[in-house]
């Protein structure tokens, strides 16, 4: 990770003053008790989905594995192993230079509807999110919160604008106000102000609200691709 710390310096030292973050204490120490105790239960009662996702994935790719992890970068540039089930070809990323003039998304992301990449169980458990589910490990450790701005790829960051390391501030999370709005219906810099919307407002209640719709979307899945 030896980017981490030019990332860091970046964040700290282009952080628009746009957000006046009031980190209040109580908020921050209940948020992480609620992201322990979530992501507990997750893990315990999803179990069976893990299991099932897993055989799946690997009956489909026998040679591949199950789970992928990728460099994200969090709360002030920190950077952090993300886990997902895997949802692509094995040499995903390897792929991805040539793949990148069909982005369909404008701003510092990639997306691409009809990605040649992913694989028909990836198709299935992205529309559902049900390959974001390891990241609840990823919460246990404290490197995300269950609500939060998706944490970016440092290649994305290398684009951010000050107004865009907002996003930066807070821990990141496995779900957000973007998922729970249009998703990949939505622009990167809709997609920011969402986030920043987010952070402006957080609270308990306004956690446990986009954690119940995002509960609602694996059961009736939105635009994710």
């Amino acid at each position: 990770m030896a980017e981490s710390s030019t990332i860091s310096q970046s964040v700290a030292s282009h952080s628009p003053q746009t957000i006046i973050l009031e980190e209040k204490k109580s908020y921050i120490i209940t948020k992480r008790i609620m992201d322990i105790i979530g992501a507990s239960i997750g893990i315990v009662f999803l179990s069976w989905v893990f299991l099932i996702v897993a055989i799946l994935i690997k009956l489909e790719d026998p040679k591949g594995p199950v789970f992928f992890k990728q460099i994200r970068i969090g709360k002030n540039g920190k950077e952090f192993y993300m886990f997902k089930f895997r949802s692509m070809v094995t040499d995903a990323e390897a792929k991805l230079n040539d793949l990148l003039k069909y982005n369909e998304i404008s701003g510092a992301m990639f997306k691409m509807k009809e990605d040649p990449r992913i694989t028909k169980v990836g198709k299935f458990i992205r529309k559902t999110s049900i390959d974001e589910l390891p990241q609840l490990w990823n919460v246990l450790k404290g490197e995300m919160s269950l609500v939060g701005p998706r944490p970016p790829l440092s290649r994305e960051v290398k684009e951010y604008s000050e107004y865009d390391m907002q996003r930066l501030l807070v821990i990141p999370g496995c779900t957000g106000l973007w998922q729970i709005s249009g998703r990949n219906s939505l622009s990167f810099k809709e997609m920011v102000e969402l986030d920043l919307e987010y952070i402006r407002k957080r609270s308990l209640t306004y956690d446990l609200s986009i954690v119940l719709k995002t509960i609602k979307i694996i059961f009736i899945p939105n635009s994710a691709f």
